[in-house]
């Protein structure tokens, strides 16, 4: 019996590709189609989350949005690699810089993600789960970002359930940004890690690609105009690794 459509994606395992790049926001999964893609063809719109599939370079790519956070994330992942057969998601977005020697516009690629979150504890696991990318699409990422020249890091990043933390009643010698950094943790941001488990207990791939948007440290942020371009370069990142995941 087939396990779709299912409540959150209306369309058959034929409409997607086998990688999936996944933004959170749906209107940016839109322009990714619109912008990048041949032939692009909308194959979902439930709840607005938009996917749409069609090819780069003469190969076959999706495209579909995440929403924000591990729960939304977690949802669309699960279900993409359990009911409709695609084997590779690509996290697309944008985080906040740990590391003083990380910049904005630089490019991140999660070799793996820290979590300050419960979503593990669905596993019954007997200790403390590493949630780490996919060797093979984290090997072939860094290969087109050396390619092309670009300005990025590898490492571990932080995905946190926490956008506004509140910090009032913290004592001065514990101050998150601090301590995650210290422990060589390169930038924050809110979905990998969740990715990353579901694409582990399904046996599929996980890969998380973020520009810096903005940086906790030294508060330097992007313009709108810049993330635009600097974004792009990440996008472009995104899809030469898809495309050679099917060569």
């Amino acid at each position: 019996m087939a396990n779709y459509p299912t409540p959150h994606i209306n369309a058959t395992p034929e409409d997607f590709a086998k990688t999936v790049l996944m933004p959170g926001d749906p209107l940016r999964a839109k322009f990714i189609a619109e912008t990048f893609l041949t032939d692009a063809k909308l194959v979902n719109n439930v709840r607005g989350v938009q996917g749409y599939t069609g090819t780069w370079k003469g190969k076959r790519v999706s495209v579909m949005a995440s929403g924000m956070g591990m729960p939304s994330i977690g949802i669309y992942s699960h279900e993409l690699y359990n009911f409709f057969g695609v084997e590779n998601i690509i996290r697309v977005g944008s985080a906040g810089a740990y590391n003083k020697d990380v910049h904005v516009r630089d490019i991140v690629i999660a070799q793996g993600a820290s979590y300050d979150s419960n979503y593990v504890e669905q596993f019954h696991l007997p200790g403390t789960f590493s949630a780490i990318s996919d060797y093979t699409l984290l090997r072939t990422a860094v290969a087109q970002a050396e390619e092309k020249k670009l300005r990025y890091h590898v490492g571990n990043i932080h995905s946190s359930d926490i956008f506004y933390g509140d910090l009032e009643n913290v004592p001065d010698m514990v101050k998150p940004i601090q301590a995650w950094s210290k422990m060589g943790v390169l930038a924050v941001e809110m979905e990998a890690a969740a990715l990353y488990m579901n694409a582990a207990r399904a046996g599929k791939r996980a890969l998380a690609i973020c520009t810096i948007s903005d940086s906790l440290v030294t508060g330097e942020a992007t313009t709108a105009e810049e993330r635009q371009s600097s974004f792009t370069e990440m996008i472009t990142l995104a899809l030469d690794t898809a495309a050679a995941m099917e060569a």
